[in-house]
């Protein structure tokens, strides 16, 4: 089950030669790839997220592709249309951006609702319907989705309802001092992309990620899930709590999790370290919440703190 650890660890050591200084970012990205799930990030420009998307494309032996999205990109755009070819006297279909294995969906609030919907149905169902017939995206298929915080006039930012269909939701920030000295020496060199090699290929990934399907999780574990997430429905600062696909990303991240740490199995810290990830984007703060300025961060930890931890026993 762990034949392809060391691929694995091989494309954090490549990631990291591009991006510097954001070790847990990277790590909890490519825990999302292997649990098959896609990624919001909610960052301001110009700190490396294109740079990520390469560097994760090109260590893992994928074909990568990146839509800056404005109020003119339709759904076409993603899915593709049909042109009328007069040497072949018919109409022949030109496939879209989505059919890649990892896309970078830059500044995904920047695009109408409609063009929105048409990339986030892509994501759940992996497959695109034009014109009444139904292809499938290459497998695997990866997006990595940003929002602005910042400069907000004119966008829209993505609904509650379909937010949720990102597995996880993070933000890589500013690199710290020593990582941003090393970057401004390198200004004018090579860019940073180049310094990655390949370490594994898309079939190898796809074998990783049967893998994490087998990863064992006790019924301790189990109900350790399901109290985490109910306890978000019932939380005194929390207006609307997770739903259970919620539970599916939590389980899927925490097996994930366990193997690119090397186990077999799943342990109560998997869960924890997952849970702020996994929560972050599903749950809405009320109006107690906002007035005392309490974040989300704050919430998740106070959830981890009441719910008691599993019977380990439980087989």
């Amino acid at each position: 089950m762990l034949e392809h650890l060391k691929e694995a660890h091989a494309v954090l050591t490549e990631v990291n030669k591009a991006v510097l200084g954001k070790q847990t970012e990277i790590f909890e990205i490519m825990t999302a790839f292997l649990a098959n799930g896609h990624v919001l990030l909610e960052d301001i420009p110009g700190v490396g997220k294109t740079t990520l998307a390469i560097a994760f494309s090109t260590a893992m032996g994928m074909d990568c592709r990146r839509v800056q999205f404005t109020p003119d990109v339709m759904p076409s755009d993603l899915t593709g249309f049909s042109v009328y070819r007069r040497d072949k006297d018919k109409f022949v279909y030109q496939p879209g951006s989505v059919f890649c294995n990892l896309l970078l969906a830059d500044e995904i609030n920047r695009t109408s609702p409609k063009t929105q919907s048409a990339l986030l149905e892509v994501m759940e169902e992996r497959k695109v319907s034009v014109e009444g017939e139904t292809r499938p995206v290459p497998s695997p298929f990866l997006v990595i989705a940003t929002q602005n915080p910042s400069g907000t006039s004119g966008t829209q930012f993505l609904p509650e309802a379909q937010i949720d269909r990102f597995m996880i939701n993070l933000s890589l920030g500013y690199p710290d001092t020593d990582s941003e000295l090393e970057i401004a020496r390198s200004t004018g060199s090579s860019a940073r992309t180049k310094l990655v090699s390949p370490v594994l290929n898309t079939d190898i990934l796809l074998e990783m990620q049967e893998d994490i399907n087998n990863v064992f999780i006790n019924e301790g574990i189990y109900k350790y899930i399901i109290a985490l997430v109910t306890s978000t429905r019932n939380h005194p600062y929390i207006e609307r709590g997770a739903s259970p696909r919620a539970t599916i990303a939590l389980v899927r991240m925490a097996k994930a999790s366990a193997w690119l740490r090397g186990r077999k199995f799943v342990v109560p810290s998997d869960i924890q370290f997952q849970l702020p990830y996994v929560l972050s984007h599903r749950i809405v703060p009320n109006a107690s919440a906002k007035l005392g300025s309490i974040a989300k961060y704050d919430i998740i930890k106070s959830i981890v703190g009441t719910v008691p931890l599993p019977y380990m026993g439980d087989k």
